[in-house]
């Protein structure tokens, strides 16, 4: 598997999910919601909303470089690993239920993004050739001759 591929969405998912739990724990600390000055204090009285901003940050960068060497498809595919990652730290940090139809939905979600994978690699290293076209000895005819 591409090394760059391995890296490139590791580092995506930490700022993802990074900006996701920050996100959470903020508005956890910020309650209750109010559009006012008071509020927005409150928000940014937090060390959490700055780790929510960082992650931002660092996956837009991240993402980028990302997109400069991977097909988009693939690539916007697997840049949702962090729902994964999200549901297990959610588990863990805010103690929310493990159920089957999550359990069921982060695997369905990790076989996709392993075949996007296995298919991007195939499309960047092509180990066949059509034969047609590169072999002279091949028996084709030409329509256009008769």
């Amino acid at each position: 598997m591409n090394k760059f591929f391995i890296v490139g969405f590791s580092m995506l998912m930490i700022f993802d999910t990074l900006s996701q739990i920050c996100f959470k724990l903020t508005a956890n600390e910020a309650l209750p919601l109010e559009m006012n000055l008071e509020w927005l204090g409150r928000v940014f009285g937090h060390i959490w909303i700055y780790g929510a901003l960082l992650g931002y940050a660092g996956a837009f960068f991240t993402w980028m470089k990302v997109l400069n060497r991977l097909s988009i498809g693939s690539s916007y595919a697997a840049s949702h690993i962090d729902v994964v990652s999200v549901m297990i730290l959610s588990i863990w940090i805010f103690e929310e239920p493990l159920t089957i139809p999550k359990a069921v939905g982060a695997l369905i979600i990790l076989s996709g993004i392993i075949c996007l994978a296995i298919a991007e690699e195939k499309d960047s290293n092509p180990t066949s050739t059509n034969s047609n076209t590169t072999n002279p000895d091949s028996h084709t005819t030409n329509l256009n001759a008769h």
